[in-house]
Order: structure tokens, then sequence, then C-alpha cells
């Protein structure tokens, strides 16, 4: 028999879980639209850590970054194909074409959100391999 009182935390943990998958694709969206730092002020705890070995690993850094790729390409576009989203944990797959006639890049995010706030990210991508024998592809 399920009361109100053991139901609560699971439709709890769905809507944070939600909220949390609403958290990272929205944070990817203002960011490749050229808003990082925007971004990071609304998405980013003070205390963000940043996987990636071409960044500081703090969020002034990352958003630097992001910021400085989209004036490089302003017609860039993102494309988010599927989420899995599982408490805390957010992985983001879609790709990424920084300009027109570019092949797309294939892209993972994977986001850990704390109290409502991005506190540790990585990211990973892949460019496509002209004859590559997997005929599934990237996507």
């Amino acid at each position: 028999m399920t009361t109100a009182s053991t139901a609560m935390p699971s439709q709890m943990l769905t809507e944070e879980t939600e909220a949390n998958r609403r958290i990272a694709i929205d944070f990817l969206r203002d960011a490749a639209r050229g808003r990082a730092q925007a971004a990071m002020d609304r998405y980013a705890s003070p205390r963000l850590v940043h996987h990636n070995p071409y960044f500081a690993s703090d969020a002034a850094s990352l958003a630097r970054g992001m910021d400085a790729n989209h004036r490089d390409n302003p017609e860039k576009h993102l494309e988010i194909l599927r989420t899995v989203a599982e408490g805390p944990l957010v992985a983001v797959h879609g790709w990424v074409r920084h300009k027109p006639g570019d092949e797309p890049v294939a892209l993972v995010h994977l986001f850990r959100i704390e109290d409502g706030r991005i506190r540790e990210m990585w990211d990973l991508s892949q460019e496509p391999v002209a004859d590559s024998p997997n005929k599934a592809g990237l996507f």
C-alpha cells in the first residue's frame, strides 16, 4: 500500500530530476547563443568545477572561452538530440555546427546539479570520421 508520505519523495525526486534536466538544457542553449556569462550567473554554482583540458576549471574561464567561441562563430547552431537525467546527474547528447556548411560535431555534456545549480560539468566532442565503417554514425 502506498501512502502519501511514501509517494511524495518519489514525486519530488521526479520534479527535481526534471528541473535539473531543464537547467542543463537551458544552460547549453544560452551559452551556444553567446550568453555564456549570463548562463553561468543564472545556472552555475560559485564553486563550479569544469573538467576540460583546454580551460581552467572555474566558471569564469569557461564562460570567457564559450563567449569567445560564439564571437568567432556567430552562426553556430546547437542541436540537442537526447537527455538522460537521474537525480542530480544529467547527460546531454547533441551536435554543434560552428559555421553553415560545416559537418556537425557530436557532443556529450555531463552535469552534476547541486541545490539547483551546476556544480560540476564534463564535455566531450567528436568530429565525424569520413571513412568510418560504422554506418550508424554519431547520431
